[in-house]
């Protein structure tokens, strides 16, 4: 997950794994078979065989990604930098390849965002579900299935990062309504400059309070 290892390198034989690891032959050999699944290795059999690191696909990256953030291998300022020096170039991109259904299909997320905020509170969730969906929706526009792999493994996982550091208070709420109209007015108007600073200002903001609270749960 690394990197460290390039594709088509053996990995070591399973005793040498046992010993490195101090695992079982079992827990050892349902580890392989994870990662297999998952298209990370192949295993081969005879007296050649072994596990052999494989050429990762967009969704194998998004795979490995996912298991980082999942046992905690990429921190909150992880996330935070790569969101923040990546979005807002998929928000440009997005304004120079937008047709107008892409625009309907925004201005129809940018509604739905509105009706949960006139929930209060109690509209928390679905708010920030659909805050995510306008993200995603910005990287399906931008049309690099790179990006849009990654962020929607990012967003995915991200949500325990927003459950434990974001307050959930109303005014964040309207707040980050404000800049979502404001970034789907700058994607309609062509505005490639203007969306990739509100984008940029809208991730950090919000990374900030995240980084703030965590901070503050240390040290209390």
């Amino acid at each position: 997950l690394e990197g460290r290892l390039e594709p088509g390198t053996r990995l070591p034989s399973e005793r040498k794994l046992q010993e490195t690891f101090s695992a079982s032959r079992g827990t050892l050999r349902e580890a392989l078979r994870v990662l297999e699944q998952k298209g990370l290795i192949t295993i081969k059999t005879g007296v050649k065989g072994g596990a052999v690191v494989n050429a990762l696909t967009t969704e194998q990256i998004s795979q490995s990604l996912d298991l980082l953030i999942r046992y905690q291998r990429v921190s909150l300022r992880d996330l935070a930098e790569f969101r923040e020096g990546v979005e807002g170039n998929v928000a440009s991109l997005a304004v120079e390849r937008a047709v107008p259904e892409d625009i309907v299909r925004l201005k129809f997320l940018l509604q739905k965002a509105g009706d949960h905020l006139k929930k209060g509170s109690s509209g928390w969730e679905d708010f920030i579900a659909t805050d995510n969906e306008i993200h995603i929706c910005l990287a399906q526009i931008a049309g690099n299935p790179v990006y849009l792999s990654v962020l929607r493994t990012i967003y995915g996982s991200i949500h325990k990062y927003f459950d434990r550091f974001l307050p959930r208070l109303e005014e964040l709420l309207h707040e980050n309504y404000r800049d979502l109209c404001e970034i789907v007015e700058a994607v309609e108007k062509r505005q490639a400059s203007r969306v990739n600073l509100l984008v940029q200002t809208h991730v950090y903001r919000f990374n900030r309070i995240m980084e703030e609270n965590a901070l503050r749960n240390e040290n209390e």
